[in-house]
């Protein structure tokens, strides 16, 4: 039996990247050598194994014939006569399907390598088109190395792909995972540009692609559309190194424009409440986590009244922070400020100006949980009484301390 390692980790090498995980096929061996040798097995569909000592993956090269649609209708093959390239014409793009000997020699045989040297990514053949989820880990990497270009024959492939109506199969768990993935990339943008040229993103998220050709309000560059808009706001997160529920919220903060009656373009009014119903149905239809799913539709619910911060009287900025549940949940409330400030910096010329909404809500919390909600209670004779006496004090606390921020000898 012979051992080579495989995929992200020769192609990371090669790129000077450092590598996270290894892979590991074995050509000539069975099952039966495998569990012989002390090795685990892990697989279900087909034979994987971990290492006795190092818990790494090894699995047996193997075939695959599609029996039906999405990316679980194959039956795999796994025997000793299965071939390294057999193995690796089953894998999705040629700067995957490069595998190294134990002696340090490269096997190559869909150029892979010369596809690295050229900033290509490129479809192995065409048992791509059987598996859908390819066009998303295509857009992915695309995201992942975002100065390589996509071949013409492979967006043409894509295309038929969704044409054929083969992404119509794909789970949600699955499509959200690799969204997931792709959103944490460096530049998340370049996946739904690949998505949206191969026709997936209308199917995918057909409420982000409306976005495209819709315009911005006029004092905020109406040069380029929302779509784009949005784009460049993932873009920031992706710079800010946010998390993964900022950055999905960001994704869907603005999706209310795109249902915006003609006549109300591009002004957008009410495009918030719209933004919460469109993102609740997407959250719902991806089965997002509950965590992403929040604070999706908080951003989506409140990015304007955070905007807009300065022009709030401290009735209204209490109430803000009381209907974003802020005083029990200060880190949440740090992430839909993070999200704020990608969507405001997300816009042309807008990079590296100033954002003062941040800082001020953070102040107007920190004098909102000073307030002693407890000795407000215990002093109040009228139970129902409680909560009206501790929001007027949250209230006037936050008004005075704004007030002596604004002016310091006051």
């Amino acid at each position: 039996m012979q051992i080579f390692t495989v995929g992200g980790a020769i192609r990371d090498e090669l790129l000077g990247l450092p590598v996270q995980d290894r892979d590991y096929v074995v050509v000539g061996a069975s099952p039966g050598e495998m569990l012989a040798r002390g090795f685990k097995p892990v697989g279900k569909d087909f034979p994987v194994f971990l290492h006795p000592r190092s818990h790494e993956e090894y699995a047996l090269a193997r075939t695959e014939r599609k029996t039906g649609h999405g990316y679980k209708g194959f039956a795999f093959g796994a025997a000793p006569e299965v071939s390294l390239v057999d193995d690796l014409g089953r894998r999705d793009l040629t700067i995957n399907a490069i595998a190294r000997a134990a002696d340090g020699t490269l096997i190559d045989p869909y150029h892979g390598i010369e596809d690295l040297k050229a900033g290509v990514l490129r479809h192995v053949g065409p048992a791509f088109a059987e598996d859908p989820v390819r066009v998303l880990r295509l857009a992915r990497f695309a995201a992942r190395f975002s100065s390589f270009s996509v071949a013409a024959d492979t967006v043409e492939l894509a295309r038929s792909m969704v044409a054929s109506g083969e992404l119509d199969h794909l789970v949600a768990e699955r499509v959200w995972q690799e969204l997931a993935k792709g959103l944490m990339e460096d530049r998340p943008s370049r996946m739904f540009a690949v998505l949206r040229e191969c026709g997936a993103l209308a199917r995918l998220l057909p409420e982000l692609d409306r976005l495209f050709g819709v315009p911005q309000r006029a004092e905020q560059h109406p040069e380029i559309d929302t779509g784009v808009h949005v784009m460049m706001v993932i873009d920031q997160s992706a710079q800010r190194r946010c998390a993964l529920a900022v950055r999905f919220a960001a994704l869907l903060h603005d999706l209310g424009k795109g249902s915006t009656p003609d006549a109300d373009r591009p002004r957008h009014p009410g495009h918030e409440a719209r933004s919460v119903e469109l993102a609740s149905v997407v959250c719902a239809r991806l089965k997002v986590p509950v965590d992403c799913r929040d604070l999706a539709i908080l951003v989506a619910r409140h990015h304007g009244d955070v905007h807009r911060a300065a022009q709030l009287d401290a009735q209204d900025i209490v109430r803000l922070l009381e209907n974003c549940d802020a005083l029990r949940r200060p880190d949440r409330f740090e992430q839909l400020l993070a999200a704020c400030a990608c969507d405001f910096h997300g816009r042309l010329g807008f990079e590296d100006l100033p954002y003062p909404a941040p800082a001020l809500l953070r102040e107007a919390l920190a004098l909102a949980r000073g307030v002693d909600a407890a000795a407000i209670a215990r002093g109040c004779s009228d139970p129902a009484r409680i909560g009206v006496q501790v929001h007027a004090a949250r209230v006037a606390a936050v008004g005075q301390g704004l007030a002596r921020l604004a002016d310091p000898t006051s």
